[in-house]
């Protein structure tokens, strides 16, 4: 994710999960075998519940320039449309994303994204885009001018609310995580019932989105129609002759 001569700029959004990931950014740079600089930035599109400003001092204390930018078109965009939904919100976030790390001279952005996120974007496409598909851990822009990169991938929010507890940095949370009726809080809700019965559900998913078989799905791309497979001495319906023998 992470290469010698790197500049990463870290999306700080205000909760546990960006904190922890700055965190755990900032020490392995004093560990890792390449060398590289870490920046942050927040984003203010006019959403969070609190004042951001206490961050100021706190990432002073840990030696990390932070650039804060309000966002105007957002603003706007708040002001003319209220009710206007996340896919909107997010557009607006990720230009100015982009001409900030542009201007920090970043090559690397850093995401916050944990476990949870991970598997809430897996059903979420699954369930209601129609798609197969999540965040990925390591991606790039459409122009190819960055590196998009999540490093929280197997850490779960439980470990990322303990942490930032822990390091007593400021958090403040974003209007847009309290609210209720929307897909984000119902798989939330869902996920969170479930694990009371299965505690390991998150890794199973993540296992999942890892073990693809793409031959037991329906996108005939990926299909044996022709049989060739079973020339090449694989036959995927074994298990499924032998169980019903």
């Amino acid at each position: 994710m992470i290469r010698d001569g790197d500049r990463v700029a870290v999306g700080l959004s205000g909760g546990k999960d960006s904190v922890t990931l700055l965190e755990a950014l900032i020490r392995l740079q004093k560990k890792a075998p390449i060398d590289f600089s870490v920046c942050a930035f927040t984003v203010e599109q006019g959403k969070f519940l609190a004042p951001i400003h206490p961050f100021r001092g706190y990432l002073e204390q840990r030696g990390i320039d932070w650039t804060y930018v309000q966002d105007g078109p957002s603003l706007r965009l708040l002001e003319e449309q209220p009710d206007h939904g996340c896919d909107l919100c997010s557009r607006f976030r990720r230009r100015a994303v982009y001409q900030i790390a542009r201007n920090l001279g970043a090559n690397v952005i850093a995401f916050g994204h944990t476990a949870d996120d991970f598997c809430e974007s897996f059903l979420r496409n699954a369930m209601f885009t129609g798609r197969l598909s999540a965040l990925p851990p390591v991606a790039y822009s459409r122009k190819r001018d960055f590196r998009l990169i999540r490093p929280l991938l197997y850490v779960t929010e439980d470990l990322t609310r303990a942490f930032a507890e822990r390091l007593g940095a400021p958090v403040i949370p974003c209007g847009c995580s309290q609210k209720t009726g929307t897909v984000r809080r119902t798989l939330r809700d869902i996920f969170s019932e479930l694990e009371r019965d299965h505690p390991h559900l998150k890794e199973t998913l993540l296992s999942a989105m890892s073990k693809i078989e793409t031959g037991r799905l329906l996108d005939t791309r990926f299909l044996d129609l022709d049989g060739a497979t079973e020339e090449a001495g694989f036959f995927p319906d074994t298990e499924l002759v032998q169980l019903g023998a």
